[in-house]
């Protein structure tokens, strides 16, 4: 799957395009998910997912890209923002070992991580279980996705 941009914006109440990310919408806050709202998805968009990714996490696990923090699927098209706090839609996998989203949380003294929030945008209406984890989503959707574009927001853990 590549991952070329498209015209889809992505944003933020809570933080702008490389900004600091809140320490309520991290595990040493509230650990809620923030707010997102998404804007000029394809034409033949049936669908969405959403997945929130750390690519600085010292993993030594094979096969792993980083820390997945947030995977988010079955989204209607109708559907442009999510609420801080969401709750809605299929919840898959993250590496803290339980569905739906856990917050920026690096390692103590690790510096400055930042935190891809990926939306895709599917032309087909997406039914699938819970508890995918991303490779799981990424595997199965890939041939769905029309488009897609992310907001990066950073971290550094106090």
């Amino acid at each position: 799957m590549g991952f070329a941009l498209s015209e889809m914006k992505l944003s933020s109440s809570a933080f702008q395009e490389r900004g600091n990310i809140p320490k309520n919408y991290t595990g040493e806050g509230d650990d809620l998910s923030p707010a997102l709202s998404w804007s000029k998805a394809p034409e033949g968009t049936e669908s969405f997912a959403l997945f929130c990714h750390d690519p600085d996490a010292p993993l030594v696990t094979p096969g792993n890209y980083g820390f997945v923090h947030w995977v988010l699927y079955n989204i209607p098209a109708s559907v442009t923002q999510l609420t801080e706090g969401e709750e809605s839609y299929t919840s898959g996998a993250n590496n803290f070992g339980n569905n739906g989203y856990g917050g920026p949380m690096p390692p103590e003294g690790h510096g400055l991580h930042h935190y891809f929030f990926w939306i895709l945008a599917l032309d087909c209406v997406s039914d699938l279980e819970p508890g995918l984890s991303l490779e799981e989503l990424l595997r199965v959707i890939e041939p769905n996705v029309i488009g897609m574009n992310r907001l990066v927001g950073t971290y550094v853990r106090e």
